[in-house]
């Protein structure tokens, strides 16, 4: 490390005025403090120059999800073999990344980046994605938190008990931040009338303020890249990167990415993926509760490609420890870190007996993970932590795994498509009912993140249980359109998975929930409602429920609510 003088706060950024820049509805809490005019101008830039990529790739998603809605089914791409085929790694990983056995993973807020920061992971996600509601006080206050996290100050008193929590000095956490999305607008913020794309804010706003300090520190910044499909879109975030660092005055490299493999086409371009962000890319993520929701999604027009409930589909099924096992052979043949998965489970109190079985879940999940050849792993709880530590540690002596090749995987296309068997029971499609409108309703009220049924529920499990609805309910008129027997799918009981059944539970439902001022966003409920039932009665799957769910959460800007 630099024994020079820690750089001031203030990145120089000197650029014209930002004169197409404009902050749209009502003003939160410090964003004075956040959204300087060099930030302002910054940002200009940057929708100026890669807005139109954006776009650009977006409207490929579509054309390629028409493809598939058509009949063709994804595959490896046969114009990039020689990536695969050739003999190449991505550059050194840094010393603060080496060891990343476990990572903890939250929304923003400053408790959770206190809590996750002082919690002995290796690393923490701090996410503005799928554990945060992105209405613009959330980004804003998110923004603050880490800022002061970076600079050692953040400080957070709890409103209803008084209790004062403040980082540990000596906590080692690396902290890695997930901007949104590609397919996420920031709507609050305008250039020449077009709204941002969230995940350009995201990340230039926290490059911005902490990028200097975490290179002088050989910390960072480090990012989490979500929701990518293709080589093109890793290959855009690529050149952003490096657009801020000359920008910033940073050393071409510093900032490093790992990629959420999350999605169905992104498993068929692994390689690259990582050659396009070689230069900086550290490695891939087994993010597999949205690589489930991206299975069901891509194939929704197939017939045959139905999924049984939720439960059901573990990582021990074929399709997905064959992702998971083909993602651990791409990683280490490139020198990139292969990061296993989300626990969902989190502590049951009051239940010794059922909080027993969690967490025996949660360890046999770590121990397939770091057997399998994993590099490290995520979890949602601290409580977590020294179970996945203890199983890590037992089984990798060393930093990582990289000299696990898995030679022995050999995954064809057929084995990542093929569905797995199951059932689907009256209490699997009552609880997906029940978990979207629960998630929706935390969402609309502001919480991206919220404990239903004693796991952590984010957008991406939300969205497993809304499109398996919509799948399951509409797969008569798909059946029919890809000539089968138009019939509706049944319960294991014989019931017909049909419109009837879903009414029942939607209208159930709040008799079932009770009290709604017990669970969070209650007061939205009937809102989640409405949405479930004009998502789910859509003829065609909307692509993201935080895309369909977002004006409604900027109404509550507006509004103040």
């Amino acid at each position: 490390m630099s024994t020079a003088t820690e750089p001031t706060r203030t990145p120089d950024a000197t650029t014209p005025t930002a004169s197409g820049f404009r902050r749209v509805g009502r003003p939160v809490e410090g964003e004075a403090t956040i959204l300087v005019p060099e930030l302002q101008a910054l940002l200009t830039d940057l929708h100026r120059l890669f807005e139109p990529a954006r776009r650009q790739r977006l409207a490929a998603r579509v054309a390629r999800q028409a493809e598939f809605d058509a009949g063709m089914l994804p595959d490896f791409r046969a114009d990039t073999r020689a990536i695969r085929e050739g003999d190449w790694t991505v550059a050194p990983i840094p010393a603060a990344l080496q060891d990343r056995r476990v990572e903890i993973t939250g929304p923003v807020d400053p408790k959770m980046v206190i809590n996750a920061l002082n919690s002995g992971a290796n690393c923490f996600m701090a996410d503005f994605e799928d554990s945060n509601a992105p209405s613009f006080a959330n980004q804003i206050t998110g923004q603050r938190a880490l800022r002061d996290a970076v600079d050692g100050i953040l400080t957070f008193t709890a409103p209803e008990t008084g209790k004062r929590y403040a980082l540990d000095p000596a906590s080692k956490t690396v902290l890695i931040v997930r901007p949104r999305g590609w397919h996420l607008d920031e709507v609050h913020v305008t250039v020449d009338g077009q709204p941002m794309g969230g995940g350009l804010f995201d990340l230039a706003t926290f490059a911005f303020h902490n990028a200097k300090t975490l290179a002088w520190r050989e910390r960072g910044p480090y990012f989490y890249l979500p929701k990518m499909e293709c080589m093109e879109e890793a290959r855009l975030w690529d050149e952003v990167m490096a657009f801020l660092e000359v920008r910033l005055n940073l050393p071409v490299g510093t900032m490093k990415a790992t990629v959420l493999i999350e999605t169905l086409p992104a498993v068929f371009e692994m390689h690259e993926i990582l050659h396009a962000l070689r230069g900086r890319i550290v490695g891939l993520n087994c993010g597999r509760w949205d690589y489930i929701f991206s299975w069901l999604k891509t194939l929704r027009r197939h017939a045959d490609k139905v999924l049984p409930e939720r439960g059901q589909v573990t990582m021990a099924q074929p399709f997905l420890k064959a992702y998971s096992e083909l993602l651990i052979q791409t990683c280490h043949r490139r020198g990139a870190h292969a990061m296993g998965g989300m626990a969902a489970q989190i502590p049951i109190k009051g239940d010794d007996e059922a909080n027993a079985l969690a967490m025996q879940r949660v360890r046999a999940d770590k121990l397939r993970e770091v057997t399998a050849g994993h590099d490290g792993t995520w979890v949602a709880h601290p409580a977590l932590i020294p179970i996945a530590r203890e199983v890590f540690d037992a089984h990798m002596p060393t930093k990582h795994q990289h000299h696990v090749k898995r030679e022995d995987v050999q995954v064809t296309r057929d084995d990542l498509l093929k569905p797995s068997l199951g059932t689907i029971t009256r209490a699997g499609f009552d609880n997906n009912v029940d978990v979207c409108v629960r998630y929706m309703a935390a969402w609309l009220a502001g919480s991206g993140c919220v404990p239903i049924h004693h796991l952590m529920e984010d957008a991406a499990t939300a969205e497993i249980s809304r499109t398996q609805l919509w799948r399951w309910l509409h797969h008569p008129q798909i059946a029919a359109k890809n000539g089968v027997p138009a019939e509706p799918l049944h319960l294991d009981d014989g019931t017909p998975v049909d419109w009837a059944l879903f009414e029942r539970a939607l209208i159930n439902l709040p008799s079932v929930i009770g009290d709604r001022r017990a669970i969070t966003g209650g007061e939205r409920l009937d809102a989640a409602i409405a949405l479930l039932d004009r998502l789910t009665h859509a003829d065609t799957l909307e692509a993201f429920l935080t895309s369909a769910a977002y004006p409604q959460l900027v109404d509550s800007d507006a509004r103040g609510a």
